[in-house]
């Protein structure tokens, strides 16, 4: 997996690509997570558009992210998520717990409407 950062008004995306299967990638993500806060930047959406597959370790991973920006007192929600990956969520009931959105845009404006 890889991703790359960027900034949308008030929020930082990060759009995965590849396959989220944790490990590795957990550590760097957290790394990339805590340097934000540092930053006191905690609006993150992760834009899933360009994943191709996910595991357990890959979802564990965006629920550390998760708890890691809420416990900053920002958020984490998803953007793009294919069917598959929304199966996914779906079926793990973790749809109940990630706010998620059909674009980035979409993510963008709903931190705008909590603000």
């Amino acid at each position: 997996m890889s991703y790359q950062t960027s900034e949308r008004y008030n929020c930082v995306v990060i759009q995965f690509k590849g396959n989220v299967m944790g490990g590795p990638d957990a550590v760097s993500l957290n790394e990339e997570l805590h340097a934000l806060i540092d930053l006191n930047k905690t609006n993150i959406i992760v834009d899933l558009s360009k994943v191709k597959f996910m595991n357990s370790s890959g979802l564990g991973m965006l629920i550390g992210g998760l708890t890691t920006m809420k416990k900053a007192g920002g958020d984490l929600r998803i953007a793009n998520a294919t069917d598959k990956i929304q199966s996914l969520l779906v079926v793990t009931k973790l749809i109940t717990v990630f706010k998620h959105f059909h674009s980035v845009d979409d993510a963008v404006a709903s931190y705008k409407e909590d603000a």
